[in-house]
């Protein structure tokens, strides 16, 4: 089956595209907006800028504000930016500008097939060496992305197998993940830095005793609370990331099909000591580590016996109707 396009489609697929693009700056802009206006609520609420007046603790909320924004949303922007960059000098990624075999060429094909049902720009397609099967996705936006598999995924998974990882990681760009976990590590990382910062003058100014600009105090407890806080904001953000899993695993049902991807993920299962990717990529790798207890609240993949079941139960609900 060949799909036609007429010269109005054309246009009204790239006025779609426009339209999104501005989107996702409205929504980043917004996200920025919404960090500031909660955070000043939230101190004119529990009379928090009273607190700290009392204490003689002079500071400007408005500028630490915009400082922590800048930081916290800075940093998580440039790594997103330079994402395909890091991927491919951090991780030895070898980009395939031209095939060179038959699978190469098979692996290309598919992403381009399923880059094109999800409506997104073709995604770059590499390799990278690991025993590990796994795979990941990665780049600033829908249109600009990175699609890598590891040797051991190559090597251990059928092609209907491999297939299924393809369309899963090609449903995180169509998803828009890498963005929206952007935007969601830029709020966390705001409000760590926010008050952490605040956390700091506090006990500067009570437990130390500073009567003028700041002391050690300020520093070692600002670095503490930057920590402790950092370590509860993760929890939020791989709390999101398993959420975003699920979704990841229904958009490769309907570009691969479903049993093709149960499969998939049960041939991960047969994996020996699964490990994340490491760093910043961990969060779009195709599986994680194994964890329990408290540790299952820093994983950034939910147990790959619920992704089947809720795969399975999602076709069981198909079939009733």
């Amino acid at each position: 089956y060949t799909m036609t396009y007429t010269p109005t489609t054309w246009k009204y697929i790239v006025l779609c595209w426009r339209i999104n693009k501005m989107m996702r700056i409205a929504l980043f802009l917004a996200t920025n907006a919404a960090v500031l206006v909660l955070i000043s609520i939230v101190f004119q609420v529990f009379g928090i800028e009273g607190i700290l007046d009392s204490n003689g603790v002079d500071l400007n909320l408005n500028a630490l504000l915009v400082m922590s924004a800048v930081i916290g949303f800075g940093g998580s922007f440039i790594s997103l930016a330079i994402s395909k960059w890091s991927a491919k000098r951090g991780m030895g990624v070898h980009v395939i500008e031209k095939a060179s075999n038959q699978d190469e060429q098979w692996l290309v094909g598919t992403v381009q097939r399923q880059a094109k049902q999800a409506g997104i720009g073709m995604p770059d397609v590499g390799i990278f060496e690991s025993p590990q099967p796994n795979a990941f996705a990665t780049g600033i936006n829908r249109n600009n992305a990175l699609v890598a598999v590891s040797t051991g995924l190559l090597q251990h998974m059928t092609k209907d197998e491999v297939e299924a990882v393809l369309a899963h990681e090609v449903s995180h760009v169509s998803n828009g993940d890498m963005i929206t976990m952007g935007l969601l590590q830029g709020v966390v990382n705001t409000f760590v830095v926010f008050l952490s910062r605040i956390v700091g003058f506090l006990v500067d100014r009570i437990i130390f005793k500073t009567q003028r600009g700041v002391g050690p105090g300020y520093f070692i407890t600002s670095i503490i609370a930057q920590i402790v806080l950092s370590i509860l904001a993760s929890t939020i953000v791989m709390w999101f990331s398993r959420w975003r899993e699920f979704h990841a695993d229904a958009g490769a049902a309907e570009l691969a099909g479903r049993q093709k991807m149960i499969a998939a993920l049960k041939r991960l299962q047969t994996v020996n000591d699964p490990q994340d990717l490491p760093g910043e990529f961990s969060s779009f790798g195709i599986s994680g580590g194994i964890g329990g207890g408290l540790k299952s609240l820093f994983m950034s993949h939910p147990p790959l016996e619920k992704r089947i079941e809720a795969l399975q139960a999602s076709g069981n609900v198909v079939n009733r109707q």
